[in-house]
């Protein structure tokens, strides 16, 4: 056990030193990357990918995956949206409908896996196709602007503390990764997920009624990918129903750098935050550097392989230590 958790802080520091040489390098290649409005939008990108990445953490430490993360977050924001400027309720409920929207999602995926006995990928692949359908029927594929709603916008780029630069979504996404570490690390909801992902069928038979739990824990990432979907449509101050297919992507890659293990039971939140950083950074720099945007992806799918390999070699040296 004590090698596994050696490995494990291991794949922290080498994550966190892949973030130190990547801004190195890109500072290096090209001195805009140092800018303060640089690293401001480095910030923003990360609160949306870095949030979406929270939750999935949770799914997949369990043993699951949620491919339906960016669709879902795209549809919560939707709702809010409609609610908002068709309906005409108060911001804050709108805001608060979307991230329950988000949650149900969770629910639905949730449900669908535990007592449906449908496998992970097949139920969230499905909730994937069906929000994003419904999020362009809905609208019509008409986005959806919130120009009349000045505090709906300052939500992502407003500044509470009033520092230039220091905008709301990061001093949000702050406050969500202690919430998320809170949860993980000294609540039941956490205990659970790593348990469920270390051994489902001996939790099962003392007692524990996972069913339950898994439907809670997708719900759980629902709602962060409804408060991703608030925060992003805040920054872009509208909803583009079309957005959304491949974030979830971003998110997974973000929680296995991060040494969230895609066999289940092992993880954390500061691994994934650091893992949220490093896509973001990786991205904006190839931006930065005028790499075009179909070999962006090229380097992006190949770092998530990259990712993926090394949690297996992590998990085989994990094996050989016990």
């Amino acid at each position: 056990m004590e090698n596994k958790r050696t490995l494990l802080t291991t794949q922290k520091l080498l994550a966190l030193l892949s973030l130190a040489l990547l801004i190195l390098f890109f500072s290096i290649m090209n001195p805009a990357f140092r800018s303060v409005d640089n690293a401001a939008a480095i910030l923003l990108a990360t609160c949306v990918n870095g949030i979406l990445a929270l939750g999935v953490t949770f799914v997949i430490i369990t043993g699951g995956i949620d491919l339906s993360l960016g669709t879902v977050m795209t549809f919560a924001a939707v709702m809010g949206g409609v609610a908002i400027t068709r309906w005409n309720v108060p911001v804050l409920f709108g805001v608060l409908f979307g991230i329950i929207t988000g949650g149900f999602c969770g629910f639905i995926s949730g449900v669908s896996i535990s007592k449906l006995k449908l496998p992970p990928f097949i139920a969230t692949m499905g909730m994937m196709m069906m929000t994003k359908g419904l999020s362009i029927f809905i609208t019509g594929a008409v986005p959806i602007y919130f120009n009349k709603f000045p505090i709906y916008n300052a939500i992502a780029l407003g500044s509470i503390i009033g520092i230039s630069k220091l905008y709301n979504a990061i001093l949000i996404y702050a406050v969500i990764c202690f919430i998320a570490w809170v949860f993980l690390s000294k609540t039941i909801v956490g205990r659970y997920c790593y348990a469920i992902g270390s051994n489902e069928e001996a939790v099962r038979l003392s007692g524990v009624k996972v069913t339950n739990w898994k439907i809670l824990i997708y719900s759980i990432c629902g709602a962060f990918a409804g408060m991703a979907g608030i925060v992003m449509t805040s920054r872009l101050t509208s909803v583009q129903p079309g957005l959304g297919s491949g974030y979830e992507l971003e998110a997974i890659a973000a929680a296995v750098i991060g040494g969230t293990s895609l066999s289940g039971g092992e993880g954390g939140i500061q691994g994934t935050i650091i893992g949220a950083f490093i896509m973001s950074v990786l991205t904006n720099g190839l931006r930065i550097l005028s790499v075009k945007q179909e070999l962006q992806s090229v380097v992006i799918g190949f770092v998530l392989m990259l990712a993926v390999y090394l949690d297996i070699v992590r998990r085989d040296r994990a094996a050989r230590a016990v």
